[in-house]
């Protein structure tokens, strides 16, 4: 019942979301019949925010090798080109590799964006908390980010959102259009390191699905609203 309840709320602001579990069974399907991908020697790689409520959220952790972590806060691929070659040399010999990357965002049953009641919790609390802090900040007439060593991925995800700034703050929803702004971001970053690093693959195709999770309650299932799936011949690139 409850589940049905959050469905209705999801879909409110993201009509084409689905339950995460169900979107992963979804693409691995699509991976192995319309492309004949092998699962068994796919290696993914997550840019997700390495926000521990990410975990759960799909079943691809269960099926596929890895994952190899690229996500640092908000998502975004903080391994860079380095981390992208590393990625490309440990693929399976006549494996392919798969990249799951997007933001993610809380929804509560009041249909409050951007929080959520975390396991064990009775107050609750933002999601995703690097993007809703930068939120915050970036509605302070000007603050500008300040990158150092003691902050780093915080200052540099901030930094990478200032283009943006004028667009989230007069958006209807700016945890939304903030969480929006991200996923742009991240999937621009994707494909220029993966551009930059494509003859570092010993594969011949890597697939790609981006999108944003949503986080519901604890014990229920999150959701994907999918932006974007395809399967890239890397030699096109």
């Amino acid at each position: 019942m409850l589940q049905r309840k959050f469905d209705e709320i999801v879909k409110k602001e993201f009509p084409n979301a689905r339950d995460a579990k169900d979107t992963s069974i979804h693409f691995l399907g699509k991976m192995q019949i319309e492309h004949q991908l092998d699962v068994s020697k796919i290696l993914m790689a997550t840019s997700v925010c390495s926000d521990d409520i990410n975990v759960p959220s799909t079943t691809f952790f269960n099926v596929l090798f890895g994952p190899f972590v690229m996500g640092g806060l908000g998502g975004v691929p903080f391994v860079g080109k380095t981390g992208m070659t590393a990625y490309a040399h440990h693929i399976p010999d006549e494996g392919s590799a798969f990249i799951f990357y997007g933001p993610h965002i809380g929804i509560t049953l009041d249909g409050e964006l951007g929080k959520m009641f975390r396991p064990r919790m009775e107050e609750k609390g933002n999601s995703c908390g690097a993007l809703m802090l930068a939120l915050d900040r970036l509605q302070h007439d000007g603050y500008t980010p300040i990158v150092n060593d003691d902050d780093y991925q915080q200052m540099k995800l901030e930094e990478s959102l200032l283009p943006f700034r004028a667009e989230i703050l007069a958006s209807e929803n700016p945890p939304k259009a903030i969480t929006e702004a991200t996923y742009g971001i991240i999937d621009n970053k994707i494909r220029q390191y993966l551009k930059t690093c494509k003859d570092e693959f010993h594969a011949d195709k890597v697939t790609l699905l981006g999108g944003i999770i949503i986080n519901t309650d604890y014990g229920l299932d999150d959701y994907f609203d999918a932006r974007n799936f395809e399967v890239i011949d890397l030699k096109s690139l």
